[in-house]
């Protein structure tokens, strides 16, 4: 698969490293072109500007930049037809989500980008240290990626990506619903890892003690109040 990664960052690196290595081909881009030679000499992928790593990205299209350039630069790109991954986050200081109340992140890159390239939310719950884990498995069990998006064939494509670092995907939804669950999660894990200092995945319990599965998420709630 070709895949073009716009941003010369720690998440751009490790995933694509992961990918490399997964025998995909991968063009490295980014607004400082010499940073993105750099990291294409070190890890064994091509180079070039944000343009051209669109126009190369016709298996998928990973979104890496910062979020406060991410939206702008979607707009001036050819993206029509692409996978486009959105592994931003949108938290500012304090651990402020930036989006709360809506449109998410991966909503606004859509519209950015345009009704023809189609947007999947994923990676964006974990450091970039746990994606250059080959693979990411903790106490036998590997790591689960929710992903977010509305077209079936993308969603195809990055499950693929997915289970190529050794993961494994999950549903989230779709990304007027799903996207916007994910930034939110991402905001609190941060805080609680990041501003806290405590062991966040403490606050999941073992499936078998999550709760019935129901229809009716209001009707859960309500034997339960």
């Amino acid at each position: 698969m070709r895949i073009g990664i716009l941003g010369t960052g720690g998440m751009a690196d490790a995933l694509g490293t992961q990918w490399i290595r997964a025998g995909h081909e991968v063009l490295f881009a980014g607004r400082d072109l010499g940073r993105a030679q750099a990291l294409a000499r070190r890890r064994g992928g091509a180079s070039g500007s944000l343009r051209e790593a669109a126009a190369f990205g016709t298996g998928a299209v990973l979104m890496a930049l910062p979020w406060d350039a991410a939206v702008e630069v979607a707009g001036q790109l050819p993206l029509d037809g692409r996978v486009l991954i959105d592994c931003t986050n949108p938290v500012g200081e304090r651990f402020r989500l930036l989006t709360a109340g809506g449109p998410s992140a991966a909503e606004q890159l859509a519209t950015a980008a345009g009704a023809e390239a189609h947007v999947v939310k994923a990676f964006n719950l974990c450091h970039e240290d746990v994606w250059r884990l080959t693979p990411p498995v903790f106490d036998g069990r590997p790591l689960g990626v929710p992903l977010s998006g509305d077209d079936d064939e993308a969603l195809a494509v990055v499950r693929q990506l997915v289970r190529d670092m050794g993961c494994e995907p999950f549903a989230a939804g779709e990304l007027n619903q799903g996207a916007t669950l994910l930034e939110a999660t991402a905001a609190l894990l941060i805080r609680l890892w990041v501003g806290e200092g405590v062991d966040a995945q403490s606050i999941a319990p073992p499936g078998e003690l999550a709760g019935e599965r129901d229809a009716d998420p209001a009707a859960s709630l309500s034997r339960s109040s």
